[in-house]
């Protein structure tokens, strides 16, 4: 009996099911939400215990594919035996040469550099020190083995716990809104108490049939100041053959740097007349300084205004439970910009810094300096933000905007020679080992002085303990229907340009809030109106002067509820100029799992 077969046999349906619904919910907050990547196909099969080869991934993830549901996945790992303890040993068996129960820093590197992608002994023995305890460069693969499947099945048990937590807080959600169709619900008086029936059946059938339940309604408190009540939404509405549609993508990053906001630009060339579907998000990993995602968003503009003098044609306004926002929209043939955006809300300009600077060079047993592990790994990541069309080299051109952003300079062609004439390029192009040993060089040419090294990690977001706190790389997706050969080209990484008429990109998505928006007119003074519109991540605050007089207006949203800001405080007050508007708040729950509201009071000074 085959290893697929047997497993089938001795593990009951429904809890094969429930382990794969634990794995995928350590990585997404429903089964509902879709694997967008072979990456992620490959650690939400890792978080099962299996661990596939490149092979096994490409069968699954093919040319075709773009996306798989949690039924798929069930699928594969139906299809895909566990790894067993078995499994590890024969394949460290096979690496042991000599037999003698240890991986050797020798033994290792003849494996590694004899197939595949060649690596250096460093690389070698840097893998190794990641699990070597007593530092005497080997590996007892044995207990290797032992401590990994020891790690699998306690991960497994973590998993179970944290999809219990997800589903016991859910059902607490929908009896504190009092929203569950064919379920059974009763209100008690104005304390609005809810109690849910459960359906008959064990604890087990609970845990799986709780997605299935539809999703609270929005609560809306009223109040007699302004609303921005809003929920989370859990899905985007994306197009439903968007498998046929023409992808093209890109990376980018959002920078601050002494309170502006910084970013990768976009040209988006369009030479047929298209739908289109372009999505946005933050890497994993990208954090604000309250440790919660950045928002992301998308206005596409026309580079020239249309015949209302109008140059916003779309922007994002909807998002998933995980952060990406998207907008479809039919455009016609020609020329647009792509300017990604964030409120700034959660990705905040640095207040101050303490604690112990990181050490980024020390010098080996020959007295030659060498960048650090730590140094190293912050090198890898910075790489992999840059390598922005992320064919895992990078270009002269992605070369060229990292240089921008670090000194301030284009790389010249004698500089290019000199990186051409200093390191290996894989057709013409800069490898991560590369990267690496650029700045190897760097440290040994300025002798251990780390002033210049430092100018990169800070340009690049990093404090001083390698944390990265002052950058929020992001991914950009970009679908067209009907046409095949549209451009993406990123084109600068820089502050928000002046548009045709004068405009800045403030006033341009101004416009689009005080069309969106709700208005009101503030008390004592007609021609002054305040707008509030409010999306499904955040909502903005719009003054609107039309009077000929400067005016002077005190805004207090203190009395709003769960809400963070763009700004320190939730009272400023601000001078609009006659004629013109100005954003006086942006706006997002501080916490994304509780309702939140916007309370805002102005008044004249």
């Amino acid at each position: 009996m085959s290893r697929r077969s047997s497993r089938s046999s001795t593990m009951d349906q429904g809890e094969f099911i429930l382990e794969c619904k634990a794995a995928y919910l350590s990585m997404f907050d429903s089964i509902k939400e879709k694997i967008e990547s072979q990456d992620s196909l490959l650690e939400a099969l890792q978080q099962t215990g299996r661990n596939p080869s490149v092979k096994v991934l490409k069968k699954y993830w093919t040319n075709d594919i773009d996306e798989l549901s949690f039924d798929d996945f069930v699928d594969i790992c139906k299809k895909e035996p566990v790894t067993t303890s078995d499994d590890l040993m024969k394949a460290f068996r096979k690496i042991d040469i000599n037999g003698d129960g240890y991986i050797s820093l020798e033994e290792l590197h003849k494996i590694l550099t004899s197939k595949g992608e060649k690596k250096s002994k460093s690389e070698v023995k840097k893998m190794i020190d990641e699990v070597d305890d007593n530092k005497d460069g080997r590996l007892d693969y044995k207990e290797f083995c032992q401590m990994v499947m020891s790690t699998t099945e306690e991960s497994k048990k973590m998993q179970r716990k944290m999809m219990e937590r997800k589903e016991k807080k859910k059902r607490q959600d929908i009896e504190r809104r009092g929203d569950v169709s064919g379920s059974q619900v009763s209100v008690r008086s104005a304390a609005s108490s809810v109690k849910i029936g459960t359906p008959a059946g064990s604890r087990k059938s609970s845990l799986l049939s709780i997605d299935d339940l539809p999703r609270p309604s929005p609560r809306v408190k009223k109040d007699k100041s302004r609303q921005g009540s809003a929920s989370r939404a859990h899905k985007l509405d994306e197009p439903k053959n968007l498998r046929e549609w023409t992808h093209t993508k890109s990376k980018g990053s959002f920078f601050m740097e002494d309170g502006s906001l910084i970013c990768h630009q976009y040209d988006f060339n369009l030479p047929d007349d298209s739908k289109i579907w372009i999505t946005i998000q933050p890497q994993k990993g990208s954090r604000g300084m309250d440790s919660s995602p950045v928002d992301t968003s998308v206005f596409i503009l026309r580079d020239r205004p249309d015949e209302d003098g109008n140059l916003l044609v779309a922007f994002t306004e909807h998002r998933d439970s995980r952060g990406k926002y998207g907008v479809s929209c039919d455009l016609s043939a020609g020329k647009y910009y792509i300017m990604p955006y964030t409120t700034g809300c959660r990705f905040k300009n640095r207040k101050s810094e303490s604690g112990k600077e990181a050490k980024l060079v020390s010098q080996d047993k020959g007295g030659k300096y060498v960048i650090t592990k730590s140094f190293r790994k912050v090198l890898e990541d910075i790489f992999d933000y840059s390598d922005l069309d992320g064919n895992g080299f990078m270009s002269r051109k992605e070369f060229n905007l990292f240089n921008i952003r670090t000194s301030g300079e284009e790389v010249a062609d004698e500089e290019w020679q000199v990186v051409e004439d200093r390191i290996d390029l894989e057709d013409g192009e800069i490898t991560k080992a590369g990267f690496l040993q650029l700045n190897e060089l760097e440290a040994e040419d300025s002798e251990g002085d780390t002033e210049d090294l430092w100018t990169t990690l800070v340009s690049m977001g990093y404090n001083k303990q390698l944390v990265m706190d002052q950058a929020c790389p992001f991914q950009l997706d970009v679908y067209t229907e009907d046409c095949d050969d549209a451009e993406l080209d990123v084109v600068r990484v820089d502050s928000y340009p002046t548009y045709p008429g004068d405009l800045s990109f403030d006033d341009i998505i101004s416009k689009s809030f005080i069309k969106h928006g709700e208005i009101s007119r503030v008390k004592g003074m007609k021609d002054l109106c305040m707008y509030t519109y409010t999306n499904d991540g955040w909502a903005t605050l719009v003054l609107d002067n039309k009077s000929h007089t400067r005016v002077r207006v005190e805004l207090d949203c203190s009395r709003s509820e769960n809400v963070t800001s763009n700004h320190d405080s939730l009272q400023r007050t601000l001078r609009v100029d006659p004629g013109s508007t100005v954003i006086a708040y942006h706006l997002m729950p501080e916490d994304d799992d509780r309702d939140w509201q916007v309370k805002c009071t102005e008044t004249i000074r």
